[in-house]
């Protein structure tokens, strides 16, 4: 009998799409630590490096269904890598423009409201606005936030259409900026 270390892309690929769970395991083997080395560097980072390879194989077990290698694992990881790096500087550069932005907000906030609200109290009533939220509201806003899902993305996995995902989430963050006003923005990015 052949051991999968011995099998081409193409047969793990074949293999992987059909469930297999020591071929997936192969191909976590022959690229995790190349792909880890990328995204440290490219990140400074040993923990976020870490974080998004994993990402990026569970991401494959979880569409393993639809998997198609088309120009072979190398290519197929290096672009799943350099989106994953970009998202992840986009996010570091929302996180601080955040911190800038909300200690703007905080110095022009009336102080004896900031006194009033604990961020934990802020974090628990956007909580509650969000469960307020009609049902496919709720689940659109949290795949955008929560799980950093695009759009397009979130079309795709409810099977609903891009306008609709916009429209969802257009309500949500009318909802809670009703609620929470000029915070609101600076609240859900400092909260998710």
């Amino acid at each position: 009998m052949v051991s999968l270390s011995e099998h081409s892309e193409n047969e793990l690929a074949v293999l992987l799409k059909s469930g297999s769970e020591p071929a997936f395991s192969e191909i976590y083997n022959r690229y995790w630590d190349k792909l880890y080395i990328v995204a440290r560097k490219r990140l400074d980072s040993a923990f976020e490096g870490e974080e998004i390879v994993q990402e990026i194989f569970c991401n494959l077990w979880r569409k393993r269904e639809n998997f198609e290698l088309s120009k072979g694992f190398n290519n197929y990881f290096s672009v799943a890598v350099k989106f994953e790096v970009i998202n992840r500087l986009q996010k570091r550069a929302r996180t601080q423009l955040l911190e800038k932005n909300l200690s703007h907000e905080l110095t022009e906030f009336d102080e004896t409201t900031v006194e009033q609200l604990s961020f934990n109290e802020l974090k628990q009533q956007l909580e509650l606005t969000i469960k307020q939220l009609p049902e496919k509201c709720q689940i659109v806003f949290r795949l955008r936030h929560e799980e950093g899902l695009s759009q397009k993305q979130i079309a795709s996995q409810l099977e609903l259409s891009e306008k609709t995902v916009e429209s969802h989430l257009s309500k949500a963050r009318k909802t809670i900026k009703d609620q929470f006003g000029n915070l609101s923005s600076l609240l859900i990015l400092f909260y998710f």
